[in-house]
């Protein structure tokens, strides 16, 4: 726990306690554990925003009442999700996604091609319900192991040594690269500057553990790492990260598409997050809102080249 949750309060557990189990019963007990994650997670405080969640579930056709949606949630996981609900005066906004056990523990994993999973999972996360020990012990492992997915990936594109603070901000500069993302360019540093710690210590656990010889060290107060990337794996990473950046491009219109199905008010909420990130007014034509299927391409090319997301 970061000292802005120590400082949120218990007014601000108990309404998260609320917001969890509204969505443990909306998905009818399936759901296992429940990770939070995001700048209400780095913050402390979950009024600010949307809370962002990950509901990990049994099944998904445990998950849902419906074959649709669980249907769509196999083909393209994660489904994402909106629900809000007021707290003493005060709204709590979540934007959650819903995974198979399954699947999370795959996205995490080296199976894994997209960075989508692993690249996210690897940063600061906070488990705040799991069913029993075992559904948490297998959230842990899978979280350890997002983490060695990423240094697996990332190192081939990054130099032999150097400090652990280079070494998280380029591979998270490489995971950015590969999503459409309104944050400006140094996102990848503030990230690592909010929770040097977190990257330290996962950096440490991974020494010895990935598939060549990597291990970390002191010099002077800060943590260094040395890794012994072999040159085809080198060249092997350059050419799998130049197909993560089209194919994680390609996902995210995906994911995107389906959000306006499954996300009430998905359309605002993007256009909410494009100009909160990009400090730019974004206001979407009527047209836009009436026929989304048919309109929204253009809409989101002019974004694009306004430069409102890369």
């Amino acid at each position: 726990m970061t000292e802005a949750q120590a400082q949120a309060g218990p007014g601000t557990e108990r309404a998260l306690a609320v917001l969890l189990q509204q969505l443990r019963e909306r998905h009818h007990g399936a759901v296992n554990s429940i990770l939070l994650y995001g700048s209400c997670l780095r913050g402390g405080d979950i009024f600010d925003g949307l809370v962002d969640l990950y509901l990990v579930c049994d099944s998904y056709g445990a998950a849902y009442a419906g074959r649709g949606l669980a249907l769509i949630n196999w083909l393209l996981p994660p489904n994402v999700f909106y629900a809000e609900f007021v707290h003493e005066g005060k709204m709590l906004r979540s934007k959650y996604a819903v995974i198979s056990t399954a699947d999370f523990r795959r996205g995490c994993s080296t199976r894994w091609f997209e960075s989508y999973i692993w690249g996210r999972f690897a940063q600061p996360v906070r488990i705040v319900y799991s069913r029993d020990q075992s559904s948490r012990d297998t959230v842990e492992q899978c979280l350890l192991q997002a983490s060695r997915t990423f240094l697996q990936r990332a190192l081939p594109l990054l130099p032999a040594s150097g400090s652990v603070f280079d070494l998280w901000r380029g591979a998270l500069a490489l995971s950015y690269g590969t999503e459409l993302r309104a944050e400006r360019s140094g996102r990848a540093v503030e990230l690592v500057q909010a929770s040097l710690g977190h990257f330290e210590t996962m950096t440490r656990r991974l020494q010895g553990a990935l598939d060549f010889p990597f291990s970390v060290y002191e010099s002077g107060q800060t943590l260094h790492y040395r890794a012994e990337v072999p040159g085809y794996q080198r060249v092997l990473g350059r050419f799998n990260w130049f197909l993560r950046r089209g194919y994680g491009k390609l996902m995210s219109v995906l994911r995107l598409l389906k959000g306006l199905f499954t996300f009430d008010g998905g359309i605002d909420y993007v256009v909410w997050k494009l100009a909160r990130h990009s400090g730019q007014e974004v206001v979407v034509p009527d047209r836009v809102r009436r026929y989304p299927l048919l309109f929204m391409w253009g809409f989101f090319w002019r974004l694009y080249r306004r430069g409102a997301f890369r």
